[in-house]
């Protein structure tokens, strides 16, 4: 028997939001950004998920996206907001997830595509169901979520080492 604890990795992508010629990264999220965001928070809440700590981008989407999931979770989990994730590519992310203290159980990642799906594809190396095609063939949309599994350290976290348990999308 393992004394390994289960581990959960909970991916968000940022809601809709809105298009701009101007600076990216203070985007704010559109009309449909602040009603899918609140929903992702309620699907999160009703998932059994408790999130001990959020690593969230820096982008004005992504903050107004959490700020408005965070809501509607029982408890508000430590929140730090990390400018490597702007921008991340899938090794900068599974980087940052090494470097998580094992202190932390559930994690929740608050980014952006291609990076998210991105890194739900390439940990997931197994899933339940049908939910691994449903993901990829979904492209990952806007408020989507994933929630992973594996067992082990943070900084054992590598391509194939988790489970994919579920998939969420608010539009899918």
């Amino acid at each position: 028997m393992s004394s390994e604890p289960t581990r959960r990795i909970v991916i968000l992508r940022h809601a809709k939001a809105e298009w701009s010629d101007g600076d990216d990264h203070e985007r704010p999220l559109a009309d449909r950004g602040r009603k899918d965001a609140p929903v992702a928070g309620r699907w999160l809440a009703g998932s059994g998920v408790t999130p001990d700590l959020a690593l969230c981008s820096t982008s004005a989407r992504t903050r107004e996206t959490w700020k408005l999931a965070v809501s509607e979770l029982p408890e508000r989990p430590r929140t730090v907001y990390e400018e490597r994730m702007y921008e991340a590519s899938l090794g900068e992310l599974i980087a940052l997830l090494n470097e998580v203290s094992d202190e932390v159980r559930d994690l929740v990642l608050i980014g952006h595509n291609p990076g998210m799906h991105a890194l739900a594809d390439a940990l997931a190396g197994e899933s339940d169901g049908d939910l691994l095609p449903r993901m990829n063939r979904s492209g990952f949309p806007t408020s989507a979520i994933a929630v992973l599994t594996f067992t082990g350290s943070w900084k054992s976290v590598e391509h194939g080492v988790a489970r994919l348990v579920a998939f969420w999308a608010p539009h899918a």
